[in-house]
């Protein structure tokens, strides 16, 4: 009886690491194939909001260029007299509140009662109302600003660079400002036209649009035990955060990232967020030299591998001792 007992030893033993092999496999196959679906979810979840997210600020600027374009268009319908171009400007500014000031910055003594410089400019005071001021008067001389330079060689409307105006008054701040410039009959340069919008107001959209995204019922749901705490920016070309909620601090500094940001692309890369390890999805915004790209914690991110690997090492370890037990008590059987 005692020699049965042990000869059944080494074959419920040898059944058992046979049984075991098969269930690693199974279940590391099984993962690995869960793997690759979890990939293709998260890169697909994180790039079509990075889209959305792209495509709704996209609208939203496409939308002030319009505005900003059909204002222009009054200007340039009325170049009689300074006060029929004041007036155009001023009848069109209330019709876009988003726009913190219009100006519409003249050719050197284009009208000789004016000057040099005459450069109207309708802009928020800080209760929200628009006033007018004249900054040409000044004496600052505009047309070698990069703007003014770029409008008079290229005759094409674009967004100049990012930038901080100081003058001491309520309108200092970081602006973007979409220029147009002005031709009378001849082809000349009449004045450069430009719309101003802040920093704050682009952050604003921004925060409302990733509001809008988690409330959408295809991103709410199915989160796959993700909080979803992502929140959106802003880069320009240079790799600069336009907009960012306040309280983050993004910086890029990769050059290959700052190389394909300039150059319109798409891409994934890992930075640090206030020392928190984070998944940055990123994409061109169209018509603009900026990109918005999607921020989330990259442990948030890995939450649905980490707990399936943890399932299937559950699983694994039930599946071995159900078999160890199978194996001891009925070797022959096995």
């Amino acid at each position: 009886m005692n020699r049965d007992s042990n000869q059944n030893k080494p074959q419920s033993k040898s059944h058992f690491w046979t049984i075991s092999v098969v269930i690693l496999f199974v279940i590391a196959c099984s993962y690995w194939a869960l793997y690759q679906i979890m990939q293709a979810e998260t890169s697909m979840r994180y790039t079509g909001l990075q889209q959305v997210v792209s495509a709704k600020i996209g609208k939203t600027i496409s939308g002030m260029e319009l505005s900003a374009t059909n204002m222009f268009n009054e200007v340039e319908k009325n170049l009689d007299s300074p006060q029929s171009a004041v007036e155009a400007l001023e009848s069109e500014s209330h019709l876009n509140p988003d726009v913190r000031g219009y100006f519409a910055a003249f050719a050197p003594y284009y009208f000789k009662e004016k000057g040099q410089w005459f450069e109207p400019y309708i802009h928020q005071n800080d209760s929200g109302e628009f006033v007018m001021s004249e900054l040409g008067p000044t004496g600052r001389d505009y047309s070698k600003s990069t703007w003014y330079i770029q409008a008079e060689k290229t005759r094409q409307p674009f967004w100049c660079d990012p930038y901080y105006y100081y003058d001491g008054s309520s309108i200092s701040g970081h602006y973007c400002t979409f220029v147009k410039p002005v031709l009378d009959a001849n082809g000349q340069l009449v004045c450069v036209c430009g719309a101003d919008i802040t920093f704050e107001w682009i952050n604003k959209e921004l925060q409302r649009i990733d509001e809008s995204c988690r409330e959408a019922e295809h991103y709410g749901n199915h989160r796959l035990m993700r909080d979803f705490n992502f929140f959106s920016v802003i880069l320009y070309k240079d790799g600069t955060c336009i907009a960012y909620p306040s309280e983050k601090h993004i910086g890029i500094t990769d050059t290959t990232v700052i190389n394909r940001l300039a150059n319109s692309e798409t891409g994934v890369t890992e930075i640090l967020v206030d020392g928190v390890p984070s998944t940055l999805y990123y994409g061109p915004i169209e018509s603009v030299d900026w990109s918005v790209a999607i921020v989330t914690p990259t442990s948030d991110l890995r939450k649905p591998f980490l707990y399936s690997a943890l399932l299937m090492l559950l699983l694994a370890i039930i599946a071995l001792l159900i078999a160890w037990k199978l194996c001891k008590k009925n070797p022959r059987s096995i």
